[in-house]
């Protein structure tokens, strides 16, 4: 059975960038938030929400990457029985 290491889909770079950009639109919209010409509580209620919605993002990115990684585990299950399969099989062997 042949032991393939998982490949790094992206970047250092690509990692950066996107943690960068994560944070100039969080802090974008804090300070869009601040600014506001609002009472407290409507800025305190917006916040939240963004925090909420922060939050549930970073959980729906968690639960499709699981769910990708666990399809990718069954593939290499998969594919592990039919390499041993392949590996036992003689096709010299009269049948019974």
């Amino acid at each position: 059975m042949s032991e393939t290491p998982v490949k790094q889909q992206s970047s250092t770079a690509y990692y950066g960038q996107a943690i960068a950009s994560f944070a100039v639109a969080l802090g974008a919209t804090a300070i869009g938030i601040y600014s506001l010409d609002v009472s407290g509580w409507i800025r305190a209620f917006l916040a939240i929400s963004v925090l909420y919605l922060t939050t549930s993002a970073f959980t729906l990115a968690k639960v499709i990457r699981d769910k990708q990684e666990a399809g990718q585990l069954v593939s290499r299950v998969d594919q592990a029985r039919l390499e041993k399969i392949l590996a036992e099989h003689d096709p010299f062997k009269p049948v019974a």
